[in-house]
């Protein structure tokens, strides 16, 4: 199965992605069958996200799985994503993994 995912470049506190097809099977930073864009979180404002939009609903339209981040990035840069990816994107953003305890007061007595 292909997956689009980042692979992480840069150094310690100044992380940079690039965005690939590659094989689910393959390690993070291994192996990709192609490069889509780029992702630099500490850029500056209006050049951190660059993506070959076309290559990337090309692989949507081939089967290709999104990871979460990638869905949520292709989402905001106006992309469509694949039904299934959308589902799961939904799924997560509204159940929390760890969902916080009920606030409850104690009332000392003293």
């Amino acid at each position: 199965m292909v997956v689009l995912r980042f692979k992480r470049f840069g150094r310690i506190h100044k992380p940079f992605y690039r965005l690939c097809a590659t094989d689910k099977r393959a390690p993070r930073d291994g192996a990709v069958i192609e490069e889509l864009g780029w992702y630099d979180p500490t850029g500056p404002e209006g050049k951190q996200v660059h993506f070959d939009m076309d290559r990337v609903q090309h692989w949507f339209a081939k089967g290709a799985q999104p990871s979460l981040t990638v869905a949520n990035l292709v989402k905001n840069l106006g992309g469509a994503i694949p039904a299934a990816s959308a589902k799961a994107l939904a799924v997560r953003s509204k159940v929390s993994r760890h969902p916080k305890p009920a606030a409850t007061e104690e009332k000392k007595e003293g």
